[in-house]
């Protein structure tokens, strides 16, 4: 037996598929059934019941989104309820802060998100730093993908330290591409959220899109293209000193880093860290600082961050 549900935009699609599919999972597992998700087509294969079933779930849950009377017939379609997220009321003062993905908009949701996004607008060097779940990477990513819509730039290339900061890749099982993608996941995460995946990945076949190990960027010259580095806190001096002097005519890079969270050997000084003091001065750089007030993932990641910063002080 086969069911259709069809559904009225890609960002309702988003929320019903769930973070990272977790509903189709979900509904697979519990139901039984094989789920084909197309733009705005779900279809449901499967037996009688498990259709039926999976169906109500999925029309529930639905309902839900639309602000129907989905909330309690989510229970028996046996949903998790989760803790409401904390909707920001923050509106930009500017326009050019804000961009449109995938018909969502995506915009900063506090003031010190709003001067970050102003910083890569002004700067061809901006260093972000923070904690996790400030929007860091993901606000950098919107930008680029602006840039790369606007035309501004002719390519975007992405990159962090592979297994932290050592890039000892040896005792992983695998091809080199099975070695590094674990690590270069978060990126993909984020490309993927903001472009249809089709796209995204016709993108990263023609190299306008560039994902990469940091150890990659080494002896190239980054022309008319937006760079960002990722987990920066995990790079040592050389390699930000590296990264930093890859930028050609025409680009811009972002380099972000959560200096509470660094993985390096003792003996060894965060690159970032360093960075963030020898570069100050310089005319054209930017430096932003997040804290756990501009945390836009659950709102017990805040209370999680400031909980540390308090033991450690």
């Amino acid at each position: 037996m086969e069911k259709t549900l069809t559904l009225n935009s890609n960002q309702e699609a988003i929320r019903l598929y769930g973070s990272l599919d977790e509903n189709l999972r979900h509904a697979e597992e519990k139901f039984k059934v094989r789920l084909a998700a197309r733009n705005d087509k779900l279809r449901i294969i499967g037996s009688k019941a498990g259709v039926e079933g999976a169906y109500r779930f999925f029309l529930n849950t639905l309902e839900a989104i639309r602000g129907g009377p989905g909330p309690a017939k989510h229970k028996e379609a046996g949903l998790k309820k989760k803790p409401a997220r904390r909707e920001s009321t923050y509106e930009p003062a500017s326009e050019a802060v804000r961009f449109y993905h995938r018909g969502k908009s995506i915009r900063p949701h506090s003031v010190n998100q709003e001067h970050y996004l102003a910083a890569i607008r002004d700067h061809d060097v901006v260093i972000c730093i923070g904690p996790a779940g400030t929007g860091k990477t993901y606000l950098a990513m919107a930008a680029a993908l602006d840039h790369l819509k606007r035309k501004v730039v002719s390519r975007i290339v992405l990159t962090r330290p592979a297994v932290e900061a050592g890039e000892n890749l040896g005792f992983l099982p695998g091809d080199l591409y099975a070695k590094v993608n674990p690590y270069l996941r978060p990126l993909y995460d984020a490309l993927y959220d903001m472009m249809d995946y089709e796209e995204a990945n016709r993108n990263l076949e023609r190299g306008v899109i560039e994902v990469a190990p940091l150890a990659y960027m080494r002896g190239r010259t980054l022309n008319d293209s937006f760079v960002i580095l990722d987990e920066g806190q995990n790079c040592t001096s050389t390699q930000v000193k590296m990264f930093l002097t890859r930028l050609g005519e025409a680009s811009k890079t972002v380099l972000t880093g959560d200096v509470t969270q660094i993985d390096l050997p003792s003996a060894k000084q965060s690159g970032l860290i360093e960075a963030r003091e020898i570069l100050a001065s310089i005319k054209g750089i930017s430096i932003c600082q997040l804290t756990e007030t501009d945390v836009v993932r659950h709102p017990l990641v805040r209370e999680i961050i400031a909980a540390y910063d308090r033991h450690q002080h």
